[in-house]
């Protein structure tokens, strides 16, 4: 990113003269206060939110200006991973799994669900990885919350992403699920090399499981550094106030 502005219709500055680097391979953990702009950042990077001005690139590719044919080959090196995950319930684990190999096969071949023995040995292997693989022909509707978002970690793996965004990916889960979620990401990220890139709220996870902290402040970079070693004088400087019972899994 070099000085990227990000400007809503309605006049809201989410994102103000952003310059970051991201190297790949990196855990980083994003963090802020509802506003921060820390949901902007992560929808910027997928060309979901627009860039008002300034420069965005991803695997050497330029987002900003993006368009059609283009646009859909990067976001098919990324990987989304949402709060509310996504899936389509009245269908199985699997064929929301397959739904990762979208950028990656003809449109006819989606359309009608034909997917190849690759792209089914991909979704098993994904799967497998996040220790669901029992699931596949479950109904999404019948999952838990975690094996929800289980099933969303493995369909972003299946896309083969060289990065992986999870915006608030565990707001919704107790805590055991969530350090297992965080876990999984975690993983991803050591075994497979895949960089990933996370919005928290929850600061004792931010620190746990990221390498590399960043905390946003009305759209802006006030901390940028090693995320075990970021301590609560540092949260609060990032959140303009003290830290409670509420920024934290565990307390």
């Amino acid at each position: 990113m070099r000085e990227v502005t990000v400007r809503y219709p309605n006049g809201v500055v989410a994102l103000d003269r952003i310059s970051l680097d991201i190297e790949a391979g990196e855990m980083v953990s994003v963090v802020g206060l509802s506003g921060s702009g820390k949901s902007s950042l992560i929808r910027t990077i997928n060309a979901l939110v627009p860039v008002t001005s300034g420069e965005l690139e991803v695997g050497g590719h330029r987002i900003d200006g993006a368009r059609g044919r283009e646009l859909r080959a990067v976001r098919g090196q990324i990987g989304m991973i949402f709060q509310g995950f996504n899936l389509a319930k009245r269908t199985t684990v699997l064929n929301n799994v397959l739904v990762g190999r979208l950028s990656h096969a003809p449109w006819w071949r989606t359309m009608l669900g034909a997917y190849t023995a690759a792209d089914r040995r991909l979704a098993f292997e994904a799967l497998d990885r996040v220790e669901i693989l029992p699931k596949a022909y479950q109904r999404a509707a019948d999952l838990s919350g975690g094996q929800a978002q289980r099933v969303a970690i493995a369909r972003a793996l299946t896309q083969e992403p060289r990065l992986v965004l999870a915006d608030e990916p565990v707001a919704s889960l107790d805590p055991p699920t969530a350090h297992a979620v965080m876990g999984d990401l975690r993983r991803i990220n050591q075994d497979l090399g895949i960089t990933v890139l996370t919005n928290l709220h929850l600061l004792d996870l931010a620190r746990r499981y990221g390498t590399r902290l960043i905390g946003l402040r009305a759209g802006r970079i006030v901390y940028d550094g090693d995320a075990a070693s970021a301590d609560d004088a540092v949260f609060e400087e990032i959140y303009g106030r003290s830290i409670g019972a509420q920024d934290v899994l565990e307390k």
